[in-house]
């Protein structure tokens, strides 16, 4: 892609804030050349892999690349059998650390994805590491137990030294050599210890000397009783070097062994600060992955320029390709024009380079093999180029190179020349594009560009909203209305005189005063289709609120009419097992005594009372029973003798025994029992019925119970994938039960990995006739509608 237009819409400002969040300097510096990508398929993969690399930021924390030094000069000296040093082998340690925690930073990412495969690539060499880490401390250091020789060694130079130490102090100590010393302090030359004895004693303190003081006053003796001892320390250090370098070789020797390893971990650790660094990027600006595609569409969804404060940035709305080719955008200076022009550059040119964009998700990008562009004042002194002749220059290269697969980007188009002639010639170059089917957003003044945005197929005019009260633009994209410069109306404001306002209304031509009174309209009419729908929008939620209040009232209800009638049923159910157990002991009690009066008495009162119970139960059971059939089955209007009835609050069949009163209460026989109930509580069942089928009312019962408990909604976030689809699963088998006839599934924007993961499950599951994601006022994108056949 040409330069110019990277120039242009400031690309080379998103690189350099790019390569400052890079942890290595070969990462800054790949990201500092990053460009526009050609093929779709790269760009995809680019783009995924930045999204991976976002995702994880959120869910797994930061990864540090600090570690990344640029060992190619290193490896090469191994290539060549070359013994490298201290600070060259823990160049290498910390790469290898860093692989290590890189790839302990990709264990905690469960789900596999497009960087899962680069991170299980690494070798961290864990052992070649630790090693080097064991042996050499600093770049100046070598650890005592790098091998066992060195340590023996120093211990040996330890002891010398302490011996070296414990002689010169006696010789200090003694009277008649304190008085020839200088000071009385041990002193090193040559790497042997001295004493800085005067020069008019060196005949008392009899040595070598191995150095004087720039005056001459002071010889630096080498005491001859501490030579032998000087000679041995020298040896001990001088093995000590040598035994040094045998460690280094043998570290070098096993690194050369790993060379190619060594090398692929680096790329491929600068390779993750790359994609990473782009991760980063997107999770300052808030972005996210563009859709591409290959038919000239443009769709960004609250696009934000993201070189502007994010706090006081305006998004907007910008589509192109879709029903028309050309917007041409008009409006007062500073309202915001070529501001919406660069963000359309820029972001194509982001996404086509494989960064996220700072838009809501779903936007959609073209692949494009150019963006032209013709923005600012590029006048040049050098070249004697006016305002206009420089810009007349952009535009015969990019009508020479621009096709189809293009964009092309004109602010202030023809500007700088009379205005009549400029507008001519604007209309020409946009009416050349327009023909070619180039995609093409332009800014403009002219009058005659709006006429023709509002006449020509497939164009279209838009303008940046303006504050006439507060003389300040808002910076709301509006599309289909042309701008006006507001000149008059902003004259007024600053206090220009009425009457100079109104003779230059008069200087208008007829068109222009009809074109103005036409955008006036527009702009009048869009003011109140707004308030409209800020009006439908409030009764909307006003709606969904009152609903969610109803169906959480009716969810109540449910659940104590639900217990009421458990309660009833059981306490039905321990009646009749009481009845039963009396009239056993009343046939066996009858049995056994016969016709004997007493007992006959006592029977009596038993039945008395037996019958006084069961009044008082059906009393309590009528209340309740009246209370469930409210909204349920009618009464029977006409019973006769014998007519097959169920006992609603008992559920048990039985037939008519008597008819019914004036209260509406009659005699019903279950069996050996004879129940007094009130016809509201009957149920007239056909002649061909012989009792209740349970089966059946359990399997009613049930799904009542389904309907009554599930919600039409399930809220999946904050669940990993596959907690989440275990608890979906179970979820909707309970609403399919429950004949629910669709659900919303809410499972958020975020990164999109759990709305895959419900809509790759929703496909396999028999029972679900189609799902969308949710539109305006649904919960857009974060939520999924599911529909059951």
């Amino acid at each position: 892609m040409n330069e110019h237009v990277l120039k242009v819409v400031e690309f080379h400002k998103i690189k350099e804030h790019l390569s400052s969040l890079a942890g290595s300097a070969e990462a800054a510096k790949r990201l500092a050349s990053l460009s526009p990508m050609a093929g779709q398929g790269e760009i995809e993969a680019a783009l995924q892999q930045t999204e991976d690399a976002l995702s994880r930021l959120l869910s797994c924390g930061h990864v540090s690349f600090s570690g990344i030094t640029d060992i190619r000069p290193v490896t090469k000296r191994l290539s060549i059998d070359s013994d490298l040093n201290p600070s060259e082998l823990l160049m290498l340690a910390r790469l290898l650390e860093t692989a290590e925690a890189a790839r302990s930073f990709a264990k905690k990412k469960e789900e596999p994805d497009s960087l899962t495969e680069i991170f299980q690539t690494l070798d961290p060499l864990p052992l070649l590491s630790s090693e080097i880490r064991r042996s050499i401390v600093d770049t100046d250091e070598i650890a005592d137990d790098a091998s066992p020789r060195l340590a023996s060694l120093r211990r040996k130079i330890k002891g010398m030294d302490g011996r070296l130490h414990d002689k010169l102090m006696s010789l200090i100590n003694n009277s008649e050599t304190r008085k020839s010393l200088q000071d009385p302090v041990i002193t090193m030359r040559d790497g042997r210890y001295c004493l800085p004895v005067k020069a008019e004693n060196k005949a008392a303190v009899p040595g070598v000397v191995h150095d004087h003081s720039g005056s001459g006053s002071t010889l630096f003796i080498e005491p001859l009783p501490i030579v032998q001892l000087n000679n041995e320390l020298r040896e001990y250090l001088l093995q000590e070097e040598d035994e040094i370098a045998e460690i280094l070789k043998n570290l070098s020797a096993k690194c050369r062994v790993h060379k190619d390893t060594l090398d692929t971990d680096f790329e491929i650790l600068v390779n993750l600060d790359f994609i990473f660094s782009k991760g980063k990027l997107a999770l300052e600006q808030n972005a996210t992955k563009p859709l591409l595609n290959q038919k000239g569409i443009y769709n960004l969804r609250k696009a934000r320029h993201p070189l502007l404060p994010a706090a006081s940035v305006v998004p907007v709305d910008l589509v192109l390709g879709k029903e028309y080719d050309q917007l041409v955008l008009t409006g007062p200076n500073t309202g915001g024009k070529t501001v919406s022009l660069k963000t359309l550059g820029l972001l194509t040119v982001m996404a086509l380079s494989g960064l996220m964009i700072p838009c809501l998700d779903r936007s959609e990008i073209a692949v494009v093999k150019e963006v032209f562009a013709d923005i600012g004042d590029e006048q040049s002194i050098e070249q004697s180029l006016s305002t206009f002749s420089s810009h007349m220059k952009n535009l015969v290269q990019i009508l020479d190179r621009a096709d189809r697969d293009s964009l092309v980007l004109l602010d202030e188009l023809c500007a700088g020349t009379d205005p009549t002639e400029g507008a001519a010639l604007a209309i020409s170059i946009l009416e050349e594009l327009h023909l070619r089917g180039i995609r093409t957003m332009a800014t403009t003044h002219y009058s005659e560009l709006k006429v023709y945005a509002m006449t020509r197929p497939l164009v279209t005019n838009a303008c940046l909203e303006f504050d006439v009260e507060t003389l300040s633009p808002t910076y709301r994209l509006m599309v289909g209305i042309p701008g006006k410069s507001n000149a008059f109306a902003i004259s007024e404001k600053l206090g220009l005189k009425s009457r100079l306002i109104e003779s230059a209304r008069k200087k208008l031509t007829e068109n222009t005063k009809e074109l103005e009174d036409l955008i006036a309209e527009l702009e009048k009419s869009r003011r109140e289709l707004l308030e409209e729908q800020a009006a439908v929008e409030a009764l909307q939620k006003d709606a969904i609120a009152l609903q969610k209040k109803n169906e959480e009232t009716a969810e109540r209800m449910a659940k104590r009419k639900e217990s009421i009638l458990q309660e009833a049923n059981e306490e039905a159910v321990k009646i009749l097992r009481e009845a039963k157990e009396t009239a056993d002991s009343t046939i066996r009690n009858i049995n056994k005594y016969g016709n004997a009066d007493g007992n006959i008495r006592e029977l009596e009162a038993e039945r008395k009372n037996l019958n006084e119970k069961i009044k008082n139960h059906e009393n309590s059971l009528n209340t309740l029973s009246a209370e469930k059939k409210k909204g349920n089955s009618k009464p029977p209007k006409k019973l006769v003798i014998g007519d097959r009835v169920r006992v609603i609050s008992m559920n048990l069949t039985g037939t008519v025994h008597t008819l019914p009163n004036e209260k509406g209460e009659l005699t019903v026989q279950m069996g050996i029992l004879h129940s007094k109930v009130n016809v509201s509580d009957l149920e007239l069942l056909p002649e061909e019925t012989t009792g209740l089928p349970k089966k059946k009312a359990s399997s009613g019962g049930f799904r009542s119970q389904k309907a009554s408990n599930i919600h039409a909604e399930i809220n999946l976030i904050g669940k990993t994938c596959d907690d989440a689809i275990a608890v979906l699963d179970k979820y909707l088998d309970d609403a399919c039960l429950a004949g629910l006839p669709s659900v919303r599934i809410v499972h958020g924007k975020g990164t999109g990995a759990l709305r895959n993961a419900v809509h790759s499950r929703l496909k396999q599951l028999p029972y679900i006739a189609s799902f969308r994601l949710g539109e305006y006022g649904e919960g857009d994108a974060g939520v999924t509608i599911a529909e059951f056949k």
